[in-house]
């Protein structure tokens, strides 16, 4: 088993919350900003570094995993491993218009209905449901 975080990249639009999702590079199938935890930072700082590199937003990303999702995927070396994804909610402060993997991903803001009906994992889509109870504020800090 492998660990990997993500961040649960969310916005406040006229009192209503709003997620962003992302295509995966090969398959195009939309999914959060994922990634490997990275040597010299907490699991929440990774994913606030995932954001930044696979979706260009900026935000406060909370230092307590709002939950998990578990998923198969093809290692290089190691060949198919399962991967435990700790997932971090991320109040977008910013959305950068150039940011490191632009060529390679689409990026896309959608209700939270709407997002969970999109990704494929099941533990991902009931997160989104979370959102309200966190206290979504928008960029202003207003609730």
């Amino acid at each position: 088993m492998l660990q990997q975080c993500a961040a649960l990249c969310y916005r406040v639009v006229q009192g209503q919350p709003e997620v962003l999702l992302i295509t995966t590079r090969k398959s195009r199938r939309w999914i959060i900003p994922k990634g490997w935890l990275i040597d010299g930072l907490t699991a929440s700082q990774a994913a606030r570094q995932e954001a930044w590199e696979e979706a260009g937003i900026r935000g406060d990303c909370e230092p307590q995993a709002m939950g998990q999702f578990r998923y198969r995927k093809r290692h290089q070396k190691k060949g198919p491993v399962l991967c435990v994804v700790d997932v971090f909610p991320l109040l977008v402060t910013s959305v950068a218009a150039r940011f490191p993997e632009i060529k390679q991903r689409q990026r896309k803001w959608f209700a939270p209905e709407k997002a969970a009906f999109l990704v494929n994992f099941p533990e991902l889509a009931l997160m989104f449901q979370k959102l309200e109870p966190i206290g979504c504020q928008d960029a202003s800090g207003r609730a």
